[in-house]
């Protein structure tokens, strides 16, 4: 450490209240010179800042942290100010199941993963003022209060602030206090987003608005055929554009560097580039690649989950019900198209963007840039939008690379038109699935296979065991129903397509083809939908509750308009337990959907205006992947390339949305994909009861 910074940071210690974390330790840590860890840091001037450890995205982790933290230091949750964390997984690691301690933004995992961690933090920071306050004043810590930000006892009160410097000096508490559920101020409240403001007026930081002295902007040609590559090229015209820096042949393609971004697309589009296609007879269409997956669905897969008799479920069946169901490719398409900037001297890497994984992004960086570990460092931005596609670091191996040819800063920018095609799709699937049912309609067998592209075989192999990919069978091996005799099974099938993982990931494939299934069995079983499924859920009083709730609010089983028809569906998922109710009538054919009601058990609901923001966003972008959107396959070539021709939600289609929290004291559960799953089979149900039609291949306009 340079003496100059050393002299800083301990100036901060000494005047500074900071608490930390000790991840691997699980408890509040204290702040020391040099101190890498710090969760908040309490200020001379009464100021509380807090470093995010997961990144922004939508999700409102910059309000929902502060939130939590002030609820238990007893501070005014407004004036807290949040920093995004640096990379440091050793410190700000996620140690949930899915990410072994990974710095990793996903899974709906930040608010379940966190809660526990953060009011220690704030109920350990208030318990070392109130013994900074009580020390000085000469008087028991049980003689003291604390509200809005000040320390209190009698006519003595003194501001968090001005005992900042005495707090540091008291030993850290290693199991503070916490605040009783009823004793809460903020969490169960509506509480205004403290980064509105930020996001509206353009203060807010995204990848795109990053600057640096001399950085240039980057974009790359890329193959329009999957993996093809470069033969030849010829880029005299490219190079003659004014403003044009350099011209650079990388792995992906051609990279032309510039003044800025209009300068270097316009050159970029004189590129004359002669593409190797590779090998002409390997090349894609849907078809073919739809064809490969419905033939590798009838060999035996892995298994993932069995009950009962789970080698002959069937066995004893009275009716036995099979069907399969298909859904494509999709691309994330989020609002803000990947980006990176990337800039290498005097021996450092120094990388900034929209990056959900921390980690990969870091590893990427220094094997590119050749410099050591610990001189790469990861700036995290404000993310605008990024449903699992900014979890992959292809972009960022690009802008590194070409930083480390050009020898510059660089902005890279990718088009709308490079993101549809060139994205890590969603996996495309064919389920197939049986179940039978005894004399008396009840299921007393279930077997449910998957067949896709893994997404994550080829980035975290220890996601997949024994031909099992964790993120393939989530909503399928663990269906929730009450099933005697069952058994899930995957079926890994590469088809020469890049894939990962897209919102809710096999959340939603598998919610559609199971919730389309058991209301097939439903009818089968002349049994009401609703009726049919709570007699399957009796040992999840939790998955019953939400079901009757949202049954109740939509107005199941009470007249309708002429026309209409409702569709139910529910899934147990990221913790979360959620039902939905579709209200729909036929137009021309196709199912016109005009409402749709969630009700969702998140367990506490920290902020509720967010939980039901989260969900209506959740239902909606599965409405609109379920109504609209694919991605297709000509020669090899993605068919799609900007919102014309992938198509997207508008606003003339939105139906009216109603969200239901049911109030509990359970933990808070995962709610940022928890919405998705679910729209497309309460959808395909009612239109099956309206129609006798059942839709079993997504997009539903394209069936």
């Amino acid at each position: 450490m340079l003496r100059r910074s050393f002299i800083q940071t301990s100036t901060l210690a000494v005047s500074s209240l900071i608490v930390g974390f000790s991840v691997l330790e699980q408890k509040a840590v204290a702040a020391t010179a040099g101190f890498e860890n710090p969760w908040i840091r309490i200020s001379s001037d009464n100021s509380v800042t807090m470093v995010a450890m997961r990144a922004e995205m939508g999700q409102d982790v910059y309000t929902t942290f502060p939130l939590i933290m002030a609820e238990e230091l007893d501070y005014p949750v407004s004036l807290v100010k949040v920093e995004m964390a640096p990379f440091n997984p050793a410190h700000y690691g996620n140690l949930s199941p899915y990410f072994g301690g990974m710095q990793v933004t996903g899974g709906s995992q930040s608010v379940m993963s966190h809660w526990t961690q953060l009011r220690t933090i704030g109920a350990a920071a208030r318990t070392m003022l109130v013994q900074a306050a009580a020390g000085k004043w000469g008087v028991s810590p049980a003689a003291c209060t604390t509200q809005d930000g000040y320390v209190m006892s009698g006519a003595l009160k003194a501001s968090y602030g001005e005992l900042a410097s005495l707090a540091a000096l008291q030993q850290v508490p290693q199991s503070p206090t916490l605040k009783n559920t009823q004793d809460f101020k903020y969490i169960g409240k509506e509480v205004a987003r403290l980064d509105t403001k930020a996001k509206v007026d353009g203060t807010a930081e995204f990848g795109v608005d990053v600057r640096q002295p001399g950085m240039l902007a980057a974009t790359v040609a890329r193959c329009p055929v999957m993996g093809g590559k470069v033969r030849s090229f010829d880029a005299e015209a490219a190079r003659k554009v004014p403003g044009v820096q350099g011209v650079y042949q990388i792995e992906e393609g051609i990279a032309v560097v510039a003044i800025d971004y209009y300068v270097a697309n316009l050159a970029r589009g004189l590129l004359k580039i002669d593409w190797d296609l590779g090998d002409t007879s390997s090349r894609k269409d849907t078809d073919t690649i739809m064809q490969r997956l419905r033939d590798a669905s009838k060999k035996p897969g892995a298994v993932a989950k069995k009950a009962g008799n789970s080698a002959e479920p069937m066995a004893g069946a009275a009716t036995v019900l099979s069907a399969n169901y298909e859904s494509p490719f999709l691309a994330h398409a989020t609002l803000e198209p990947v980006n990176c900037s990337a800039s290498i001297a005097n021996g450092e890497c120094h990388v900034s963007g929209p990056f959900q994984v921390q980690q990969f992004v870091h590893a990427v960086a220094a094997a590119i840039a050749g410099v050591p570990p610990e001189k790469v460092f990861v700036h995290t931005s404000f993310i605008g939008g990024g449903l699992g596609r900014k979890s992959m670091f292809d972009f960022v191996q690009e802008a590194v690379t070409i930083a480390k040819v050009s020898g510059k800063p660089v902005r890279l920018i990718w088009s709308r038109e490079d993101d549809t095609q060139n994205d890590f799709y969603r996996p495309a699937s064919v389920h197939t699935l049986e179940g039978g049912l005894d004399t008396q309609g009840r299921l007393i067998g279930l077997t449910a296979k998957i067949t896709s592209p893994s997404p994550s075989i080829d980035k975290v192999p220890a996601w997949v065991s024994n031909g099992v990919d964790l993120y393939m069978v989530e909503g399928l091996a663990d269906v929730g129903y009450d099933l005697p005799n069952f058994r899930a099974e995957a079926v890994i099938q590469d088809v020469g397509v890049r894939v990962g993982f897209w919102r809710s990931v096999s959340y939603a494939l598998n919610a559609f083809a199971i919730e389309s299934f058991i209301d097939e069995l439903a009818s089968a079983a002349k049994r009401d939908p609703l009726e049919f499924r709570l007699a399957l859920l009796q040992k999840q009083p939790r998955a019953v509750a939400v079901l009757k709730l949202v049954a109740e609010k939509a107005g199941w089983g009470k007249p309708l308009p002429p026309g209409r028809f409702l569709g139910i569906a529910q899934t147990h998922c990221y913790g979360s337990y959620v039902a939905v109710v579709a209200e729909v009538s036929v137009k021309d054919g196709q199912p016109l959907v005009h409402q749709l009601s969630c009700a969702v058990d998140a367990g506490i609901a920290v902020r509720p205006n967010q939980i039901e923001a989260q969900i209506e966003g959740g239902l909606l972008d599965g409405f609109s992947s379920a109504m609209f959107q694919k991605i297709s396959f000509k020669n090899g070539q993605v068919e799609q390339e900007n919102f014309d021709t992938y198509k997207m939600l508008r606003f003339e289609d939105v139906p009216l949305v109603h969200v239901h929290i049911v109030k509990t004291d359970n933990p808070p559960s995962g709610i940022g994909e928890a919405g998705v799953p679910l729209a497309a089979p309460a959808i395909a149900n009612a239109f099956a009861l309206a129609t006798g039609r059942r839709l079993r291949k997504l997009p539903f306009l394209d069936a």
